[in-house]
């Protein structure tokens, strides 16, 4: 475990954006990452690197989770807790627990990232929501270096939110994370549009081919990071009231929509944006990605900075154009 200096983190980041970090060091341990916090509290996280966007060179020790490993409690019933360490690749975690048949994270399908961080952002996508199936998870404090155990409740989860974005933000590092999935008798969530789609002639459809019809609509609609750069979704899908909505309707009686609660709809950001013209629209090396206009690209060299511009742009001309607020849903550094 030996402190770096002066490494680009362009590997570290699916928006392959060249920011530098001054000082970069990896932990592969729980031990490794209670040594440096016993001399280094200032800090930057970095565990998969596909939620942000660097705008800056980092002065601040950059700390790299990369810790492993899978351990499984089974039970007498239905259930099975499954842990994993924080530095496990999010979409490699979901195919194995989908070999070993069990259910609740097939719609979670190759969503980048590591494990430690889905309960940040309380990942979600195809009706389900990383929550659903959070069990616990374990925390360390980096000002003391205390563990601690977060339960659902503790967690405040919300709409790609969680106390992890907020209130702690920046004192708790995630090490891992426990779920509670099915081993047989699954429920299988299927119900969503594109998932209908692709499986209209399954009629009793498994874990697997829900992952599969999951993957292949991710492929068809989102760019590969490994080919060009970003971070998936960069803006929330809003949600308005009704009064809003129905006066947005009257004016463009083709908005989609997603009634949410009594008093609520969610509405595509991606369909606004494509309302204003930036699908597809490229701005120098920054750009919008042509089949999914809720995704910011960086083409070859793009510096955050310009990324972040197209992104305020976008969020303006929405506004001005709907009323609608955009919010960022990728973390700006």
């Amino acid at each position: 475990m030996n402190i770096l200096k002066n490494i680009s983190l362009k590997p570290y980041n699916t928006f392959g954006i060249n920011a530098y970090a001054k000082r970069f060091v990896s932990v592969s341990s729980l031990e490794e990452l209670k040594t440096v916090l016993a001399k280094e509290k200032d800090v930057f996280l970095l565990s998969g690197g596909s939620n942000i966007l660097l705008t800056n060179d980092i002065d601040k020790l950059v700390l790299h989770i990369n810790t492993k490993g899978i351990i499984v409690n089974d039970t007498n019933t239905n259930d099975v807790f499954v842990t994993a360490e924080a530095g496990e690749n999010w979409h490699e975690f979901v195919l194995w627990c989908i070999s070993q048949n069990y259910g609740g994270l097939e719609n979670l399908s190759l969503i980048p990232g590591k494990v430690g961080t889905s309960p940040i952002q309380n990942i979600g996508a195809y009706g389900v929501e990383m929550k659903d199936t959070f069990h616990q998870l374990t925390a360390l404090e980096i000002s003391t270096g205390k563990q601690r155990i977060f339960t659902k409740k503790d967690c405040l989860f919300g709409y790609r939110n969680s106390i992890f974005k907020n209130e702690l933000k920046g004192k708790y590092i995630i090490t891992s994370v426990t779920f509670k999935l099915s081993k047989k008798n699954h429920t299988i969530n299927a119900s969503y549009g594109a998932i209908q789609n692709v499986l209209h002639h399954n009629t009793h459809p498994t874990i697997k081919d829900v992952s599969d019809a999951v993957i292949s609509i991710r492929k068809s609609k989102l760019p590969n990071p490994e080919e060009i750069g970003n971070s998936g979704s960069f803006f929330k899908n809003p949600v308005i009231n009704f009064k809003q909505f129905d006066a947005l309707q009257k004016k463009y009686p083709q908005i989609p929509s997603y009634k949410i609660s009594s008093t609520e709809i969610k509405i595509p950001a991606g369909w606004l944006i494509e309302q204003c013209g930036f699908k597809g629209k490229r701005f120098g090396d920054a750009g919008v990605h042509n089949k999914q206009a809720l995704v910011l690209v960086n083409y070859e060299n793009a510096s955050g900075k310009e990324i972040l511009k197209v992104a305020d742009t976008i969020k303006d001309t929405v506004k001005n154009k709907f009323g609608i607020v955009l919010e960022v849903e990728v973390n700006i550094i």
